[in-house]
């Protein structure tokens, strides 16, 4: 019994180290973890595992490149097969994966960043049904976004309560382009992608309804102030996304989205998003509370999402001990990504 006590401490502080380089390991269980060290020698094998690590890596392709020696890796694919280019490749070969890993997630969080200011620069350019079908998911919603609040903003100051009702009829032109467009033949990743993107203009188009009603004139209203509004601007040297809700201004997270499905915002989201928001703007966390099944787990999923974080949802049972919770509350503070402790009330008090 004593051996097999030092063989458990000897492996949990090996594993330790490898958490400690790539902290999206803290959030595996011992076992997933030995899975991919056991395989860590043949890189390819190590693809069953992304999706534990990041929220929508679900394979990346590997290419041999004249540069490098063998293989590296060139691409980030989703589950729904979007493919978003590496800004530089990774080269996997000779090091050890925590390290190669760690790689990976700067260049997703490089990647996505740089295409994202590609869509926001291309919007412009073209007609917006064609560009909503040619950069991925995540840069058409929220550079979407950017340009709903820059334009808004724009209008305010120019027309004051006049801006509103102008803004509203460009925004039904928007809508109706895209009910033609979803009519038509589109391919299923397409459709998706629109049918997301119409899910956000329909609340951004209710907003529009409410800015006109209230006779909204001025951009430091709370009515304006008070919904999620994106921003490309410069901080430190570099230009980057920020979402802001009244006092709140996140920088965005650039955690690669893939092409999924959003929630449609009700009222009650907004009022959960505003107290989250609100929160972390204080560093502090929310305790959303509620019926089984309201959609608390996927609210905080969705506003992940929104600012592209990571978001680890956790299980509580009874068997969570605090050596468990440590761990992870390691990882979340190493790595900076959300959790959501589902049924975090089953916990025993102790």
């Amino acid at each position: 019994a004593v051996l097999l006590d030092q063989v458990q401490k000897g492996l949990n502080d090996y594993l330790e180290t490898k958490r400690g380089v790539f902290a999206r390991f803290y959030f595996l269980s011992n076992d997933d973890l030995l899975s991919i060290l056991s395989e860590s020698k043949d890189v390819m094998r190590v693809q069953p595992h992304f999706k534990k690590c990041f929220e929508a890596i679900d394979q990346v392709k590997f290419e041999p490149l004249e540069d490098v020696s063998d293989l590296a890796i060139t691409q980030m694919i989703s589950p729904e097969k979007e493919v978003v280019p590496m800004m530089t490749p990774v080269d996997p070969i000779d090091k050890s994966v925590e390290v190669w890993m760690v790689e990976v997630e700067d260049m997703m969080r490089l990647s996505v960043r740089h295409v994202m200011h590609l869509a926001i620069l291309d919007y412009a350019k073209q007609e917006r049904t064609v560009w909503m079908q040619k950069w991925p998911s995540m840069c058409v919603l929220n550079g979407s976004q950017m340009y709903w609040t820059s334009e808004t903003e724009a209008l305010l100051k120019e027309k004051g309560e006049k801006g509103p009702p102008e803004m509203l009829e460009h925004q039904i032109e928007q809508l109706s382009a895209m009910v033609l467009l979803v009519r038509g033949d589109l391919p299923g990743a397409v459709r998706n992608q629109v049918g997301a993107l119409a899910v956000i203009d329909v609340h951004a188009r209710d907003v529009m309804i409410r800015l006109t009603k209230e006779k909204v004139s001025d951009i430091s209203d709370f009515t304006w102030t008070s919904q999620l509004r994106y921003y490309w601007r410069e901080e430190d040297g570099r230009e980057d996304l920020f979402a802001q809700m009244v006092a709140a201004d996140r920088k965005y997270g650039y955690e690669y989205l893939g092409n999924s499905f959003r929630l449609v915002i009700t009222p009650l989201t907004d009022k959960c998003y505003l107290t989250l928001m609100g929160a972390l703007q204080m560093i502090l966390g929310g305790a959303p509370a509620g019926p089984a099944g309201t959609g608390k787990t996927e609210t905080t999923k969705d506003l992940a999402k929104a600012v592209a974080m990571q978001c680890v949802v956790f299980n509580c049972s009874d068997g969570l001990d605090y050596q468990a919770m440590g761990k992870f509350f390691k990882g979340l503070a190493s790595c900076g990504a959300w959790a959501c402790f589902d049924e975090f009330n089953r916990i025993n008090i102790e």
